[in-house]
């Protein structure tokens, strides 16, 4: 009965195949986060420049902040300025899987989550939801948002004195 229900959807020829979850996030819910990697020229000198991007997933309010690379304890200042910004703290953020944040995913895809994150975490009062490896639909808006800030602001190449101007 299954396969011919399915059988008979399929020569119908209803809808186009692909399958969308619609993503609804109540007010206060759900903060997502990302990094991006551009180039700028900040004192005269081309380089990478690392870019903190940070989305309220009601709002779609965003923040970004840059620095000069994903260590832990840029990781940890760039959540405390996008909070101190956006004067509230969501119930949950929504991550990817970086080492900064993760120390351990399962085949069962339980997380075990890097100590000093999960205490800045715990601190707030966040969940930490880690995305399925390689899934960025998973916080699309932020995707979004780095891909809009990369048309924007990085294409050409921006010049800055250095990254305090830039963050300005």
């Amino acid at each position: 009965p299954v396969q011919r229900f399915i059988r008979d959807l399929k020569r119908a020829g209803t809808g186009s195949g692909e399958a969308f979850i619609p993503l609804h996030f109540p007010a206060g819910d759900a903060l997502q986060f990302d990094w991006s990697e551009e180039r700028g020229v900040l004192g005269g000198v081309e380089q990478k420049i690392k870019l903190a991007h940070f989305r309220m997933c009601y709002s779609r309010k965003p923040f970004v902040i840059a620095y000069h690379g994903e260590a832990q304890e840029m990781v940890l200042d760039a959540f405390v300025q996008a909070l101190s910004f956006f004067g509230g703290v969501p119930r949950r953020v929504i991550i990817d899987n970086p080492k900064t944040m993760e120390v351990y995913v399962s085949r069962s895809k339980d997380r075990i989550f890097h100590p000093r994150f999960l205490a800045l975490m715990n601190h707030y009062v966040m969940e930490p939801v880690a995305c399925t490896p390689a899934s960025g639909w998973e916080k699309g808006q932020v995707e979004n948002q780095v891909q809009f800030l990369r048309g924007r602001l990085f294409t050409p190449k921006p010049v800055f004195d250095d990254l305090d101007a830039l963050n300005e």
